[in-house]
């Protein structure tokens, strides 16, 4: 492979790489719309944010579709845990604004 061929191999990966990340944003987005739904209902049921039991439950969702995949489960375990941390935030600061308290951690 020729330096140009690369060159040109390399930008139409990346024009595929940027959709990727357009769509992993949208699903995020997407997810973030179901947590502040699950935080509401939490809310109306006086419920806590952290539900360790479930967050094991995702982990072991993501990691069932992981098995041949080349991104390890150890690091779709630490994304996860990465999104969940930001998703748990995110139902914190929604009932902080409604002046409630959104138990730990």
């Amino acid at each position: 492979m020729t330096k140009e061929e690369a060159r040109q191999k390399l930008k139409e990966l990346r024009v595929y790489i940027d959709d990727l990340d357009r769509r992993i944003t949208q699903l995020l987005n997407e997810r973030t719309r179901v947590v502040e739904e699950i935080g509401q209902v939490k809310r109306d049921a006086d419920m806590p944010v952290y539900e360790p039991d479930r967050e094991e439950r995702v982990f072991a969702n993501v990691r069932s579709v992981t098995s041949d995949d080349p991104l390890a489960q150890q690091a779709v375990r630490r994304i996860f845990e990465r999104i969940m941390e930001e998703m748990r935030q995110i139902q914190r600061l929604r009932m902080e604004s409604n002046g409630e308290s959104a138990g730990k951690p």
